[in-house]
């Protein structure tokens, strides 16, 4: 095979070495191969670098091992070569005797002959917020968790605050809760402490108060009502730090942009033709997006729209390092905010996974197959396989955040995305819609980011309009059908 690469280098990463097999070619097209271990220490790992920068690499392809190779592309990202971080699928090895050495040997060689491609690694500052709102999740779902402990902990003391209290933990329902935890069990001083609309209820809650609470229940609440406390607590210091780092407001997000053409400052300058990227309709399809043109995407930054040479751009999947400022991205927070569903916090959830930046990302195509949202492609002999409709892993923190998106724009009434999802779930079912939804989203995103244009609603009369003629056909063959003589006219508008 053709050499692409006359000085590269592969690493093998462990949890405390790392082997690197350099290999050069020399002006008379001689291969060497050199292979030393590394211990994964801040000083070890800086010896790594320069040890690599002698040995004059240019390119260094690494495993992507659980959360070893971090430290390690932190300390090598400062260094004169490019880092390719690979997928491990992608680096299988061949049959044979398996060592740390052979593995970093045979990562150089597919380096070496250009069969790796580096996986999507945003720049340090984005990595940081990946962290915040990753862990915000990983929050949520122990705060409810313990919530659930506690409902279960009430029903073992047969307390049946549920069955009238629509939220448990609400204002009433913890005033309850810390008056059970307090030693309080008399059912109708209990009830007293309801508040607003619940109060209604009071004849209800005397009874479904009355339950037999033990210390051990008392002492079993304590513990689950302070984990409660404490995720709100740890989430609500998230949501700030979140916020200092995107540049976004606290509340209110939905509520900055007003008018449907308006453009944002994404970038130094609006590319050229964007105002006209949102003019052709979208190819007709379930998956096909609001924004979309049908036939050429919109231009990307960094990119040049003509046959001209355009600005320098960066390779794909390069960092791109912060821009200076009072957060990453708080115009792109507000612009997602635009799209039916999309709220702040899961703009920022966006936003954290993939960036503002979409020139890493050719089309819309590449990030919705990035992200998971679109279906596998496997063909054998012109033929689809079984395994043609089931979307791909994908990055499944943007996943849920997209299916939480979905979820809500779907409930948007008189929206094109509720009108897609009628659309398609009377015939696919409720699940494979909404992850359509979901793609719908994400390639509006993409468009979104690309040019600075809010959201445009299509309405939820899209699909008619794009096949009116065959929608037409089909109600008359019904009408006649059914028994009808159907003579149809068209309206004259201008008269009306």
């Amino acid at each position: 095979m053709e050499v692409i690469m006359r000085r590269c280098a592969g690493l093998d990463i462990h949890k405390a070495s790392v082997w690197a097999c350099v290999l050069t070619l020399d002006d008379q097209d001689r291969s060497h191969k050199t292979i030393r271990k590394f211990g994964t220490t801040t000083h070890e790992l800086r010896n790594l670098r320069k040890w690599l920068s002698a040995q004059g690499v240019t390119h260094v392809a690494a495993e992507s091992t659980g959360v070893y190779w971090k430290p390690i592309w932190n300390v090598l990202e400062e260094g004169p070569f490019k880092l390719l971080l690979c997928n491990a699928h992608h680096l299988k090895q061949v049959p044979g005797r398996k060592t740390d050495a052979r593995d970093c040997e045979w990562i150089a060689h597919l380096l070496r002959h250009g069969l790796l491609r580096g996986s999507f690694v945003p720049s340090r500052g984005l990595r940081e917020l990946r962290d915040l709102t990753r862990l915000r999740v990983k929050t949520t779902g122990e705060k409810s968790a313990a919530a659930n402990r506690l409902q279960k902990v009430l029903e073992d003391a047969n307390v049946k605050l549920s069955s009238v209290a629509s939220d448990v933990l609400g204002k009433s329902g913890r005033a309850m809760i810390e008056a059970l935890i307090e030693g309080e069990d008399d059912p109708r001083k209990l009830a007293q402490l309801a508040r607003k609309r619940l109060r209604a209820k009071l004849p209800q809650l005397r009874f479904a108060l009355e339950g037999v609470v033990t210390e051990h229940h008392r002492f079993m609440l304590r513990l689950l009502y302070d984990q409660v406390l404490h995720a709100e607590a740890v989430l609500e210091r998230l949501d700030e730090r979140i916020a200092e780092l995107t540049g976004s407001a606290a509340d209110g997000a939905n509520d900055r942009l007003a008018e449907d053409d308006q453009t944002l400052p994404l970038f130094p300058e609006p590319p050229p033709d964007a105002d006209d990227a949102d003019d052709k309709p979208p190819p007709d399809g379930g998956d096909s997006s609001p924004a979309a043109a049908p036939n050429t995407p919109p231009p990307l930054r960094g990119r040049s729209t003509s046959g001209a040479a355009g600005p320098p751009q960066e390779p794909r999947g390069a960092a791109r390092p912060a821009p200076d400022g009072p957060g990453l991205f708080p115009a792109a927070v507000s612009l997602l905010c635009t799209v039916p569903g999309i709220g702040q916090r899961t703009a920022e959830n966006v936003l954290a996974e993939i960036g503002d930046d979409m020139s890493r990302f050719p089309t819309s195509a590449h990030l919705a197959s990035w992200a998971g949202v679109c279906p596998g492609n496997n063909r054998s002999a012109g033929k689809q396989t079984k395994r043609m409709g089931k979307t791909t892993k994908g990055n499944r923190y943007l996943k849920r955040a997209l299916n939480q998106a979905a979820w809500g724009a779907i409930r948007v009434k008189a929206s094109y995305y509720s009108a897609q999802y009628k659309r398609l779930s009377h015939r696919r079912g409720k699940k494979r819609a909404v992850v359509a939804v979901s793609h719908s989203i994400l390639v509006t995103i993409w468009h979104m980011l690309s040019t600075g244009q809010v959201y445009k609603e299509l309405g939820s009369d899209y699909f008619e309009r794009i096949n009116a003629d065959r929608l037409t056909a089909y109600h008359q063959a019904r009408l006649e059908k059914l028994g009808y003589d159907v003579s149809l006219s068209a309206r004259d508008t201008e008269a009306a």
